[in-house]
């Protein structure tokens, strides 16, 4: 049986890094290491286990299947380190450790996130807490939430999950639009011939929003499904598709003229933040979740 105290939580770190970035040259940067270094950890760990974590060779960088087990494995532990860490910090009332935030795409436009005032109040506080910001789609942040690789996220979730609480924070507003070569950007079309004409374009829609917005065009399916928001504006920058995009990001086209906003129907989507449920929120999340609130009332 491997002893735990054999293995050092470094090697685990180096391990981890070089599968997040796809290989012992890629993460070389990350962890500031020659790849010869790298080589030398991952070789060091491998024998601690037992195992062969990984090959590499001219297919590239790929875990084995012991290697993807232990990768697994390893992000447990050292997310269970880390809130140890935490936990002890608490009890010294200093705040300290790991701070791992997710946040949906293309928000940074939004005057109403608030993230970016809350991050200025956090740091302000003198403290020495690592902050690493992971942003995804709404079913990667609940995924990375329960299985405690971020502690808390920020976005739109449709679909509620029983292992998770959703604390409300703010609403984002979004309009329809389309592109400068579509054929209803040059037309304006009164209210019941505009939704004709709507319902019989090619819409696209991100995959957790699809049933939303199609029932509010009143359309029966969607020609594309995208899963982030960059993806759906460059779909309707196209002039081959409409769809809904958050009123923040669609502004910069709008301004252009590259995009048009069909009606004036809107969508409020609530915004929240998600943690996992039962769980004791250690000091530093708390901290950073009063200054989110902070942000937000300013």
């Amino acid at each position: 049986m491997i002893q735990l105290h054999n293995v050092d939580l470094k090697l685990l770190r180096v391990f981890n890094a070089v599968v997040k970035f796809g290989g012992f040259s890629a993460a070389q940067a990350s962890l500031n290491a020659a790849q010869s270094t790298i080589s030398g950890q991952m070789a060091q760990l491998e024998m601690l286990l037992g195992v062969k974590l990984c090959d590499r060779g001219r297919s590239g960088f790929r875990l084995t299947e012991q290697g993807s087990a232990i990768h697994g494995a390893s992000e447990s532990l050292l997310a269970a380190v880390d809130k140890f860490r935490m936990e002890v910090d608490t009890l010294k009332n200093r705040i300290s450790g790991h701070l791992n935030i997710g946040i949906i795409d293309n928000t940074i436009s939004d005057a109403e996130g608030a993230i970016p005032r809350a991050m200025r109040l956090f740091r302000a506080r003198g403290h020495d807490v690592h902050i690493t910001v992971y942003v995804g789609s709404p079913p990667e942040l609940e995924t990375r939430v329960l299985d405690g690789r971020l502690h808390i996220a920020v976005g739109h979730f449709p679909f509620k999950i029983s292992g998770l609480s959703y604390l409300p924070l703010y609403h984002e507003t979004q309009g329809l639009y389309c592109g400068r070569d579509h054929e209803l950007y040059r037309n304006d079309y009164r209210s019941a011939e505009l939704k004709r004409r709507i319902i019989s374009s090619d819409i696209v829609a991100r995959g957790y929003l699809q049933r939303r917005d199609l029932n509010v065009l009143g359309a029966a399916s969607a020609a594309a499904t995208v899963d982030n928001v960059e993806a759906q504006a460059l779909l309707i920058l196209s002039g081959a598709y409409i769809g809904f995009l958050p009123c923040h990001y669609a502004a910069r086209w709008l301004s252009t003229g590259d995009l048009k906003q069909l009606g004036r129907a809107l969508i409020e989507s609530p915004f929240e933040i998600i943690s996992r449920r039962g769980l004791a929120a250690p000091l530093t999340v708390r901290t950073f979740l009063d200054d989110l609130g902070r942000a937000r009332r300013a």
